[in-house]
C-alpha cells in the first residue's frame, strides 16, 4: 500500500513538472487557399453578423445568444455570445482591419474558462486565390499546461479552425 502511494504522488509529481514546463504561449494557425478574391472574402471576416453564415462555432450551438456593438463592421465591431457547454460565452472585438488584407480580433472566454486571447485574419493573393491564415494565441496558464497534458488544443482547435475555413471556402468560391 505504501508502494503505491509512493508511486502515485510520484507520477502526480513528474506530471506538474512537466506541465510547468511546458510553454507560456500557445499558437494555433491553420490556412487554405480560396479560389476567390481576397475583396469577396474578407466582408465575411470584417462584418462580425455575417460570421453566422462560416463560423463552425454557431453550429455548435444555432441557439445561443448573440449580441452585437460598435460599428457594423471593421474597427471596434464587437459580438457577444452565451451558449451551451460546447461554446460557453465571450466577446470578441476587432482591434485591426486593414481592407481586404487582415482581421485582428481581440479574444475574451468568460465561461467555462477565463482567457484573454487573440485571434487574426490575413489574406494573401495567389493568382485568381487567396491564401487565408486564421490564427489565435495567447498565454497558457498553469492549468491550460496541465490540461495538455491530456488534450491536444492544437488539434482540437485547429479542427474547427479547417472547418470555418472551409465553410468560407463553400460560402465564396464560384460567388465571385
Amino acid at each position: 500500500m505504501l508502494i503505491a502511494l509512493v508511486i502515485v504522488v510520484i507520477v502526480v509529481a513528474a506530471a506538474l513538472l512537466v506541465a510547468a514546463k511546458r510553454p507560456d504561449r500557445f499558437r494555433i494557425e491553420r490556412s487554405a487557399v480560396i479560389h476567390a478574391s481576397p475583396e469577396h472574402i474578407f466582408p465575411f471576416i470584417n462584418e462580425l453578423h455575417r460570421w453566422q453564415a462560416w463560423s463552425p462555432y454557431e453550429k455548435k450551438d444555432p441557439t445561443m445568444q448573440r449580441s452585437f456593438e460598435g460599428p457594423a463592421s471593421g474597427l471596434g465591431a464587437a459580438y457577444g455570445w452565451n451558449g451551451n457547454k460546447n461554446i460557453g460565452s465571450g466577446r470578441m472585438e476587432i482591434s485591426e482591419s486593414v481592407p481586404s488584407s487582415r482581421v485582428n480580433l481581440k479574444l475574451d472566454f468568460f465561461t467555462p474558462f477565463k482567457a484573454s486571447n487573440t485571434a487574426e485574419f490575413v489574406l494573401v493573393p495567389q493568382g485568381d486565390a487567396t491564401r487565408i491564415t486564421w490564427t489565435m494565441q495567447g498565454r497558457s496558464n498553469f492549468m491550460s499546461k496541465l490540461m495538455g497534458l491530456v488534450f491536444n488544443f492544437d488539434r482540437m482547435v485547429g479542427k474547427d479552425f479547417e472547418e470555418g475555413l472551409g465553410n468560407l471556402r463553400t460560402l465564396t468560391e464560384g460567388a465571385a
